[in-house]
């Protein structure tokens, strides 16, 4: 049996908007404060998929590597800033800087073997893999570096009696941080466990529905998505570890002691 895309036409994609519609009428029902958060994010969300939409069929028609690395640091760029603003406890400079290094650096040494050596398509550059693989492994770290600096900052701040006295008692900055990095991790690397368990099961992931609409077959749309999932696995404790590593240093000064 011949499979065929399903294009939404322009009524589908109003009646799509219902749903938030819906929510927002809850939100102001219940006097929410998030009104208009809401509302801000829809419309950038719209806009946002509409420019990446034409962006990426003027790639796909015109594949060149200088274009697609240049999205993959603009991609990059943007993880970074959305990250510090993420943020709510106001980090120093030092510490921005540990952020850009260990998203930067965890993602694109994932995107490099994941590409190079799991997918391994041809050419290396190619837009059509490229780029989304990149978006998947980015945002997904983007997340779980957010959720370990929160962590480690509130806990370095709110705690900071527990790590002080470890440190009168001889212990090292490591050693004194060390419950606090373990705690950023774990926390960071929550959501991402949590998909792993409940895929398959709770829900489809969008990647492996987006690849069975397009009329593959499931069973190779769970090759990909396993693959994938691993990649994110592997994206998202890197870029994580390599802060939590290198953040807790920037807590202290050259004498150990607790800026």
């Amino acid at each position: 049996m011949k499979h065929h895309i399903i294009h939404l036409q322009i009524w589908q994609m109003v009646a799509a908007y219902l749903f938030i519609v819906f929510l927002l009428a809850v939100v102001k029902w219940r006097k929410i404060p998030r009104l208009k958060e809401i509302s801000i994010s829809t419309i950038r969300m719209t806009g946002q998929l509409i420019i990446v939409g034409f962006l990426l069929i003027y790639l796909f028609k015109h594949p060149n590597p200088w274009l697609t690395v240049l999205v993959i640091l603009i991609m990059e760029a943007f993880a970074v800033y959305n990250v510090y603003k993420q943020v709510k406890t106001p980090l120093s400079n030092q510490l921005k800087k540990v952020v850009a290094f260990s998203l930067v650096t965890g993602t694109i040494i994932s995107l490099i073997f994941f590409n190079f050596v799991v997918i391994r398509f041809s050419p290396w550059f190619n837009p059509r893999y490229f780029i989304p693989i990149a978006g998947m492994l980015i945002g997904n770290a983007m997340t779980g570096v957010t959720l370990g600096v929160n962590s480690l900052v509130n806990d370095m701040d709110k705690l900071r009696h527990k790590v002080e006295v470890a440190l009168m008692l001889g212990a090292t900055t490591r050693e004194a941080s060390k419950e606090f990095v373990d705690e950023a991790f774990a926390a960071a690397v929550l959501p991402t466990i949590n998909k792993m368990v409940g895929m398959g099961i709770v829900f489809l992931p969008g990647m492996m529905t987006g690849v069975i609409l397009s009329g593959t077959s499931p069973l190779v749309a769970v090759e990909y998505q396993i693959a994938i999932m691993l990649g994110i696995a592997g994206s998202v404790s890197l870029s994580v570890i390599l802060f939590v590593q290198l953040g807790y240093q920037s807590f202290f000064n050259s004498r150990s002691q607790l800026q």
